[in-house]
Formats: structure tokens, sequence, C-alpha cells
């Protein structure tokens, strides 16, 4: 394999010190901003209107990230066209005039392109965006991707007959968005909104548009939006130049015309307001209590400094608040468990301040009182100058973190930049002006400046304030004495000031004693270094320049949670959440949020099945921060604390009695049932269950977990300077302590398996819940055993091997699911079901024969039978290529190369071995792919005579109706054992 070698063409010192060395600006607040020209981007205009952007830009390498921007969304429409925007984005994949018959998702896969839902195109209010990510290693695979783009602009097809084939698939995609999420943003939404067009032109649409719209309404709305003047074409890649490919952007679109007078795309006014709004929104389905203020504004020109600064002015107040809200959330008896502050911009020239925050139920009148109070405390004292000190070292590490990482950009970030330039006509000003602006203007802002912001978030500021809980406990004029009273104690300044708390200087208090290395290895076929420590630990590094400011460290040890009893299980599956909130790096959260300011570096851990870890990345100037961190999470012993403990309990009660709402949970939890069992480790944790959690032993088997750095194995992959990272590792990684005996000392082939076992039978079953808007899922769920010897280069992404599983030197178990979603009216017409009545229960006997089970069943007899195409094998083969190159260039993709070169079933001691073993099958496995070995795999894997399962989720209906429907039901002779759900028929929905 040829690696990507480290090019190191400037010491990492230097770029530390080129952003230090940086030339301040001249601070004229009124000096205007040179906007005229998109910074850094080959900017025009073609004769018909059409604007182009055009890049180079080298990452990924040899690939083109490319757009066709359009001010069209769905505001446009009329009301007998609600929902047709989205609906020409979905037909412009199916037929243009060249490419027909979704020959443009084939060329897309053939070549290895990114495609999937909402992956290549978006549909929003005032713009549409068509998106591809293309290989560019042949010079005429980017002519063609530019002349799809031309195609999107003037030449889909909108038959009638492809719109027939694609109302499903937007209906689908309604029918998504009509859970209780959906209805609590749409609800929102409409509130914010009143009194304008953009209240009820949600792009999703209108589910009555969706099935009867004609193909001339698609047409007309497409002939009379779709112009070059309201069209952008964006070009983000590896280009050796960027005047050949405006010279293809010419020879695709140069010929075309739109109208000679096409009409101008109108602005839609969101009306401001004094009066506050309120909404009280019951969700029996929420997942949970919530509260959202927000504060609607115009978005912010950007033309002088002085806007310049006002906007670091504002995110510096938002950065204040957002701290400060944390901290509330981890007192004793918080108002609520999670809040938080952001700026969006919602529509064109709109964009608001939205407060949110999570709570107990019967909270949320207390939480909203916090909240409000927040904001007011600030407009009376304000934030302290230590809070914007924090704050400014925050914003200069960011911009500093962009300065380093300027020429190493990804191409789609570029992409987005432009499209919003185009369409929302976002200033691009460059990073290296940005950073120069930042580090100019940062240090003079002082606290007082960030403070008075809070001026504009009254709530007569176009203010509307939601409150969404399952049940109701308050009400609307509970919400407005609330703000009544918030006022009152404002205007009688009755709000105290904000106090702080004290911060430690350091991290680590007691100094480790420096470890050694035992033993070194280097390993050049993967460009890394093995150190074995004095402590037993095995740390693997290795040197990239992928990114300039990033390095990503990960180390594990084997034995979880799997190897627990049950008595066991419920305490200390809970430890890692217990200890998070205690301070599992020896400080409190809300501390140690403030001692890690301004500095770039992100640990956490995990306990799962199998293994124990800790992960994370860093700037490699704060390396010895995470190292610390790392140090302290082995060191520390975390002890119960009875608030924390209380808090961690009420908002995981809060989350089951959430999860009981959902009307998926029904589902998932017999799913889970049918093919695990009803085993303590797959059954969801529940109230009963959160009784037998015992705080002292979740913290004893937490601590427990990392205390043996003998049993860890670490990697590091990233910008590293071996002089500088060597003597940090022996410091604190080495410097842990081994305890005298040892602790969790498992290899792979010692681990227990999770409790479990799979149905010998084949089971299909119907969940039917109650629901408050029809919906349709269904699982089918096939068991897989790979025996001892088989190798594993990769495993599809919908498998479960026993959890997370290592690949052992035993044999292997697991399943294969696949999920989707349908209609359930269509659903229903098609289940052949027979009940019968006892006492109070329903018990109904469900042989299942939906067509859409059929259809993926028999699509797997079909592949067994006659295997895969030619041309699936070769796409297949090419969007591996395509995703295993692009993550050569990663540095996590090389972190979980060697994680796995570990974890491999052939490891024996020597990860280059090891590593060169899983890469050689790699290769052989691509060499040796074709229809025939596809299919006989697929036999192996899962013999015709293997037992499945299918769950289908359906809603309840009432007894009436289910009666009604028999008549209409058949059986099918289809050789199945017969399952038993029981429903209690006290909750009744009616779908149609």
């Amino acid at each position: 394999m040829s690696l990507l070698s480290p090019r190191n063409d400037q010491p990492l010192i230097q770029r530390k010190q080129s952003f230090g060395s940086l030339e301040m600006v001249n601070m004229e607040l009124d000096k205007q901003l040179d906007l005229q020209q998109p910074f850094g981007v080959d900017y025009g205009k073609l004769e018909n209107g059409l604007v182009y952007y055009v890049k180079c830009n080298p990452k990924p390498r040899k690939r083109a990230s490319l757009a066709l921007a359009i001010k069209v969304g769905s505001i446009l429409e009329e009301e007998y066209e609600r929902g047709v925007a989205h609906i020409v984005e979905h037909l412009a994949f199916s037929a243009t005039k060249k490419y027909t018959n979704h020959n443009i998702v084939k060329f897309l896969e053939s070549i290895g392109a990114e495609f999937g839902p909402c992956q290549n195109a978006v549909t929003s209010f005032d713009e549409t965006i068509y998106k591809l990510l293309i290989p560019i290693d042949k010079p005429e695979l980017l002519s063609e991707a530019i002349q799809v783009l031309a195609e999107f602009s003037s030449e889909i097809r909108l038959s009638k007959d492809d719109l027939e084939k694609e109302r499903g698939a937007v209906m689908e995609e309604y029918r998504d968005n009509r859970n209780a999420n959906g209805r609590i943003l749409d609800a929102y939404w409409t509130l914010m909104m009143e009194g304008s067009k953009y209240a009820d032109r949600s792009p999703i649409g209108l589910e009555n548009v969706i099935k009867t719209v004609s193909s001339q309404t698609l047409k007309k709305f497409y002939q009379k939006w779709y112009h070059l003047c309201n069209m952008a074409v964006i070009a983000v890649g590896d280009f050796s130049d960027t005047k050949s490919v405006i010279e293809l952007i010419k020879t695709h679109f140069g010929h075309k015309y739109s109208a000679l007078d096409p009409p101008s795309i109108p602005h839609f006014q969101v009306p401001s307001h004094e009066d506050p709004r309120f909404s009280y929104f019951v969700e029996p389905e929420a997942s949970g209590s919530a509260v959202m203020i927000s504060y609607k504004m115009q978005v912010d020109e950007l033309k002088t400094m002085k806007d310049y600064r006002e906007m670091l002015v504002k995110s510096m107040f938002r950065i204040a608040l957002n701290r400060r809200l944390f901290r509330i959330s981890r007192r004793k008896d918080p108002p609520y468990f999670s809040c938080s502050v952001a700026s969006y911009v919602l529509v064109r020239d709109l964009k608001a301040y939205i407060m949110s925050s999570s709570c107990k139920e019967k909270g949320t009148l207390e939480a909203l009182e916090s909240m409000l109070i927040e904001v007011a405390r600030v407009r009376l004292h304000g934030f302290s100058e230590r809070e914007i000190s924090v704050v400014r070292d925050l914003l200069m590490s960011s911009i500093e973190s962009a300065y380093l990482e300027r020429d190493q950009i990804e191409s789609t970030s570029l992409r987005y930049e432009y499209s919003q330039h185009f369409t929302h006509n976002k200033p691009i000003i460059g990073i290296e002006y940005e950073a120069q602006l930042q580090k100019s203007i940062l240090p003079d802002i002082l606290a007082s400046e960030v403070s008075k912001f809070a001026e504009k978030l009254w709530t007569s500021c176009s203010c509307a304030i939601q409150i969404v809980e399952p049940q109701a406990f308050a009400s609307v004029d509970d919400m407005k004495n609330i703000v009544m009273k918030i006022d009152k104690l404002e205007n009688e300044r009755s709000i105290s000031p904000w106090d702080d708390e004290q911060i430690p200087e350091e991290i680590v208090s007691l100094k480790p004693n420096i470890g050694t290395i035992v033993q070194q290895r280097e390993h050049e076929n993967i460009g890394a270094t093995e150190l074995i420590l004095s402590n037993g630990m095995h740390v693997c590094y290795k040197c990239t320049d992928f990114f300039n400011d990033q390095v990503n460290f990960l180390g594990f040890s084997y034995g979880g949670l799997s190897e627990l009893p049950e008595n066991k299980y419920f305490s200390s599956s809970m430890g890692s959440t217990i200890a998070e909130e205690i301070g599992m790096y020896g400080h409190r959260p809300s501390v140690l949020m403030d001692m890690l300011a301004g500095k770039r570096v992100d640990v956490d851990v995990e306990v799962r099945s199998y293994k124990r870890s800790f992960y994370g990345d860093c700037s490699p100037f704060y390396l010895e921060t995470a190292f610390q961190l790392v140090y302290q999470l082995f060191t520390t012993e975390v002890t119960p604390d009875d608030e924390v403990i209380k808090r961690v309990m009420q908002v995981k009660e809060e989350t089951i009695l959430a999860r009981e709402r959902d009307p998926y949970t029904s589902f998932s939890n017999r799913a889970r049932e049918i093919n695990y069992g009803n085993s303590y480790f797959f059954r969801p944790f529940g109230i009963s269950d959160l009784q037998k959690v015992d705080p002292l032993k979740a913290c004893e088997y937490f601590n427990t977990c990392f205390k043996d750095p003998s049993t860890f194995t670490v990697a590091i992959v990233g910008k590293i300077n071996p002089t500088v990272a060597v003597p940090l590792i022996l410091k604190y990684l080495g410097g842990i302590g081994k305890p005298p005996e040892p602790i969790f000392h498992f290899n792979c082939d010692r681990i227990k398996s999770l409790p479990f076992k799979f149905p010998k039978s084949m089971t299909r079953e119907v969940v039917c819940s109650p629901m408050i808007e029809a919906q349709c899922m269904v699982r089918i769920c096939f068991p897989i055993e790979l025996k001892h010897g088989t190798m594993i280069y990769n495993a599809s992404v919908s498998e479960f091997i026993h959890g997370d599983l290592p690949c052992l030197t035993g044999d292997i178990g697991g399943d294969i699911q696949i999920d989707f979603s349908c209609d359930p009216k269509i659903s229903l017409k098609l289940v052949g079901i027979s009940i019968y009545v006892v006492q109070t229960f329903i018990f109904v006997r469900v042989p299942i024969f939906d067509i859409h089970v059929d259809m993926a069943l028999n699509e797997i007899l079909r592949l067994q039978e006659e295997g895969p195409s030619d041309q699936d094998v070769e796409t297949i083969l090419e969007i591996e290529q395509r995703a295993h190159e692009n993550g050569l260039q990663e540095n996590y993709y090389w972190l979980n190369l060697i994680i796995g070169s570990y974890q491999s079933r052939i490891y024996s001691g020597d990860i280059g071995t090891s590593f060169k073993i899983l890469d050689e099958t790699r290769s052989k496995v691509r060499n040796s792919l074709t229809p025939l070995t596809m299919q006989l795999a697929l036999r192996r894997i899962m013999p015709r005579n293997n037992p499945h399962t299918v769950v289908i989720l359906m809603p309840q209906t009432s007894w009436f109706k289910r009666i009604k429907s028999f008549s209409q039901w058949t059986l099918h002779g289809i050789d199945m054992k017969v399952s038993h759900l029981t429903i209690f028929p006290t909750i009744n929905y009616d779908y149609e």
C-alpha cells in the first residue's frame, strides 16, 4: 500500500508563531470592509446571468465538491403548490433530457460518489441546493458532473410517470417528519412566523398536494422560477487550475438561456411585534418537557469594522451566557437538566436568538422563570471581566485553530460558504484577514460592552415563548404571569448578582512519577512507532500532516459489562454517567469547563459490552493537557455525591418516562425480546431497574474500569512531534501507577459473551401502538454465524456482531437487520390477522405477508439464487475504493486502522504484521469479488433454511375499525410459527 507520508513543510512551532506574528489591523470603526468580491475564489457571471465560484483546494485529494445553488424555495409556492419545490428537487435525480430511469444516480454510484437521502440536495424556504462530491482522477468525470448540474438547471423532465414513481418516496419523507419532534417544531415555527407567508410554507408541503399534484403544476413552477439568473454553479476541488473548470462551466451552461423577462424573486417580510407570543403545546409523545424562548431580529449587515466588532460582541455574549446556563444545570435541584442559547438564520434577512431547555415534568414554569431571570441578571449586573476573559480565550483559540488549518479546509466547507454568499449574501473575507481582525479586536472588547447586548433580548422584542409538555400541567396565563413577575423583579432590581466559582490553577495537583520505555518497535509499513511502557501500557503513535491542529487518540482494554452478573449490571452500567457528573477527571464539570477554556482538547470515556476505552482529540499544542486528563482519569477515586446522584437519577427517570411515550418504544422493545430473549442486558432500563442502582457500587465499578494501565493499548495519530510527545507520554501515561494486583486482565479469548440466544424458528409479529399520526416500521432480522477461521475484512453498517465484540479466535455470532418504513394504510390491507378475546386483553395471531417484507425477502432470495450483477459489483468496489482513498487522508481513519490491527483475530503481538495481513486481505477480497463469490458468501452467511424474524410497527386502531377490517384481510399460505402479542384496547387511534 502506498502511504501518504508527512511532508513537514513547516515545523509546528513555526506555525504557532505565525499566528502570534500576525500584524494588527487599523481599527477605524467606520472603515469599509472589501466585500465586493468573495475572497480567494474565482467569481464571475456568464452572459446568461449564471454566477460561478471556482476554487482550487487540495482536500480531499483528487476530489471535487460541486453545487448548483438556486434562489428558489418553498416560499415561492402558491397554496395549491405547497410541496412542489421539494418534489421538483426529488425528480431531478429521476430523469432529465439526457439522463432517464435514475441514470444520474447510477452514474454517481458507478464512480464512487456520495449519494443518499438529504446528501445530494436540500430544499428550504428560500433556496434549493444540489450537491455532488465526485472523484476527478479521470478528466471526463468532472465534465459529466457539471453536465448533470446543467441538466438540473433547465432539463428536468417532470413527466406524469416520473411523478407517480416518486410520490411514495416524498410521502415517506413527509411521514418521517410527522413525529413528536416534527409536530413540536412545526408549532413553534408557526408561532414565530405568525403574520408571514413563511408560517405555512414548510418545504415538505401538504399531504394532499404530494398525493394529487399534477406534473403540469410542477412544470409551471419549474419554468416560472428555475432561471439562470437565479442560479450559481460552485466548483471546489483538487484542480490543476481554475481556468479549465470555468471553461467547462461555460461549455455546459453557456449556451443555455432563460426567459427574456423572468419574474423577480419577491421579498417576504416577517412582521415584528412588541407583545410576546405564547404557546402551551401538549404533545403526548414528547421526549420530555421543554421550554423555548426566541428573540427575532434582522440578520447583521457586515460592511464596516464596526459591524464586525458588533458580530464578535454578540458571539461573546452567547458563549458567556451559555457557560452560566451550564453551571445552573449542575446545581442542587436545578430548574432544568440542560439549557443553551444559539443564533439561527431563520429565513432570508431574519435570524433569532433561541434559548431552549429540557426539564423535569411539571417543571417548565420553573425553567422558564430561571431562563428569563438569567437574561435579566445580565442586564442588571452584567458579566464579570473574568467571565469575558475566559470567552475571549475561547474565541482566540478558535480563530487560531482556523488560521493554522487554513490550507487544509475541506472542499465541502468552502462549497457551503460560497452557496451562503450567493443565497444569503453572507460575506467572505478570508481566514487570514479574519484572524487579523479578531486578534486586533478581541483584546479591546470589555465585559460592559458584551453585557449590553442583553438589552436586545426583552420579551417585548419580537419574543415567542413555547412550553412543551406530555400532559397539561400549566397554561398560557401561567406563562404570562412568569413574564410579568420577572419584569417586576427587574424593575425593582431584586435580582442578585452572579456568584462566580473559584477555579484551580492546575489540572494535576500531585505530579506523576515518570515512566520509562521498556521496548520500542518501528512499524514502517504503517509509519508508526510502538512503545511498551514500564507500567505495562502499550502506546502506538503515527505522525501525519493531514491537519496542522489535530491529534486523535484512543485507548482500550478488554473486559466490560458482559462480565457482570445481573445483580451488579444495573449499578455498574450507570457508573460512567454518575462519574461524569461527579467529575471523573478530579474536578467538577463546571470547574473543569473553565480550566480548559481556550485549550482545544476533548477527552471522553466509554464502558461497553466487551471493552473500556478513553478517546478524544486535541490541538498538538495542548497534548500535555489531554494526557493530564487521562492521568487524572486513572488516578481519581470517584465517590458518590448525594446532590449529583439525585440529579442523575432524576434525569434518567425522565428519560425512561419519555421513552415509554414514544410509539416506537414498544416496537423496538418487542423486537429486542423476540431476537435476543428477555435478557437483562438487552431489556431496556426501566423504573424498577433504576431502583436497583447502588451509587456506591456504580462508582466503585467505574474506578476499577480505569485503574490498571497495564491492560490498556493506546493509539495516537496526528500532528505529533515525537521529541515533544514522547516525554509527555512517559510523564503522564507512563506515570500512571500500576496496581499491586491485576484488575480486569482479560484477553480476547477470555471475554464472556452477551447473554442472548437468537430464536430457532421463524417469527413474524405486529406491534400495535397508540399514535397521534400513523407510522409503520418494519424490521427484518437474520441470525448469522461466522465460523472460526473466517477472515473478516469489514462488515456492513447494519450488522450486529455480539454488540461490540472484537474479532476473536472463536466463532462469531450476531444478526443482520433490515429496517424500513412504509405506508400503514397499505400495510393494513396486506396483513392477515385472526383474533380472539380473553378477559380484557386482545391476543393477536399474526402471520405477516406485507408486500414490502416479501419484496425484501425475495430480493435476498434472488441474490442467493442469481447473485448480483457485474455492474453491482463494480459499483460496490468503486464506492469502497473511493471511501478508502478519502480515509487515508484522515487521522481518525488511521486511528481506527491501528486499533483494528490490535483487535484483529490475527493479531499475535505485532500490529505491523496484523496490519499487513488485513491490508492484503482487503486486496484479496477486492480482487476476488465477483457476482459468484458474493452469491456464495451470502449463502454461507444467510443459509436459506436460516430462521428470521419480522416485526412490524402499526398504529393501534379502535375495536370497531379492527373488526370491520377483518373481512378485507386474507391469509396467504406461509409456513411460519404464529406469535402472540397482547394489546390493551383502552387507547384507540383512528388514523383514517
